[in-house]
C-alpha cells in the first residue's frame, strides 16, 4: 500500500470530475483492461496511509486495526487511465452522500489519499468475439471509456451508458446514451438490442440492473464465463453497509470466473 497525492483536479461534466495523482511505485504498475484499485479517504485528524505491506492480507488486517473514528474510508474504483506515472480516476459527483463524493468535490492539489491496488491478481483479458457489448450507468463510464480506447478499429461493439441527462454525455466514441431525465433506464436499452449468443459482454454499475443483465444475457445463451459483471453500488446501501445475499452470491461467481 502507498499514497496518492493529487495534481491536477478537472471537472468533465456537472456530475463528474478528473482527478489525476502521482505516488510511489506507479510507475512501475503497468497496465491491462479494467484496472481496479481500492482508494482510501481519511477522516477528519486521520491517516491516509495504512500499512507499507504488498500484501493484501497484510495490509488489511492494520486497515481493521485502526480504531474506527480513524480508519480511512475505503471505496473501490477502477483506473481511467495510467501513463508515465500519473494516474487518473474520474469521480462521479453526488453531493455529500458518500465520502469519496465529498472528497472529490473539495479535491486540490496537494492533498493525499491512500491506495492498494491495481493489482495483476484481479486481471483479466479484454474478450474476443464478433461482437463486444458493454453496459453500465455513469460509475461504470471510466472503465467503458478506457475498455472501448482499446478496441482494434475493425471490432463490432454496442456500448450502452446511463446518465442523468445530456449534459453528462462525453465525448467517447461509439457510446448510446440514455438518459434518465427522459424516462430511459439501462436495462431496458441494453435487452432491446439484438445480440448474438456468441457475443462477449461486459456489465457494470448499480447492482440489481448488472444482475437483470445478466440474466437477460445467460438467457439468451451467452455463456457465464463470456459475461464480465461488477456491481459497483447499491441502491439505499453503501460499501460500508453488510452485503447482502445477492452480494455474496455475485462475490463467489467472481471468484469463480479468476479460478479461485
Amino acid at each position: 500500500m502507498s499514497t496518492l497525492t493529487v495534481t491536477s483536479v478537472a471537472p468533465l461534466t456537472p456530475r463528474m470530475t478528473r482527478v489525476t495523482f502521482t505516488g510511489d511505485g506507479l510507475a512501475d504498475v503497468g497496465t491491462w483492461p479494467d484496472q481496479q484499485l481500492k482508494l482510501l479517504f481519511p477522516k477528519p485528524g486521520g491517516p491516509a496511509h495504512v500499512s507499507d505491506s504488498p500484501d493484501a492480507g497484510v495490509w488489511y488486517q492494520a486497515y481493521l486495526a485502526l480504531p474506527e473514528d480513524e480508519r480511512p474510508w475505503m471505496r473501490s474504483f477502477t483506473v481511467r487511465a495510467l501513463t508515465g506515472g500519473v494516474l487518473t480516476v474520474d469521480f462521479v459527483l453526488h453531493g455529500d452522500s458518500g465520502p469519496a463524493s465529498r472528497w472529490a468535490a473539495n479535491a486540490r492539489a496537494g492533498d493525499v489519499i491512500g491506495r492498494f491496488g491495481p493489482s495483476r491478481d484481479y486481471a483479466r483479458p479484454l474478450g474476443k468475439a464478433d461482437l463486444l457489448v458493454f453496459a453500465g450507468d455513469e460509475t461504470a463510464l471510466p472503465a467503458i471509456a478506457s475498455l472501448l480506447a482499446l478496441l482494434p478499429p475493425d471490432q463490432e461493439f454496442a456500448a450502452v451508458v446511463e446518465v442523468a441527462d445530456p449534459a453528462e454525455d462525453q465525448d467517447v466514441p461509439g457510446v448510446r446514451w440514455v438518459h434518465r431525465s427522459a424516462g430511459e433506464d439501462l436495462v431496458s436499452a441494453v435487452t432491446a438490442i439484438e445480440v448474438p449468443p456468441s457475443a462477449w459482454v461486459w456489465l457494470g454499475g448499480e447492482a440489481s440492473a448488472v444482475r437483470a443483465l445478466r440474466r437477460h444475457f445467460t438467457g439468451l445463451g451467452v455463456p457465464k464465463t463470456d459475461i464480465e459483471f461488477a456491481g459497483y453500488w447499491r441502491r439505499s446501501l453503501t460499501q460500508d453497509d453488510a452485503p447482502t445475499a445477492d452480494d455474496l452470491a455475485e462475490a463467489r461467481e467472481r471468484i469463480e470466473a479468476l479460478g479461485g
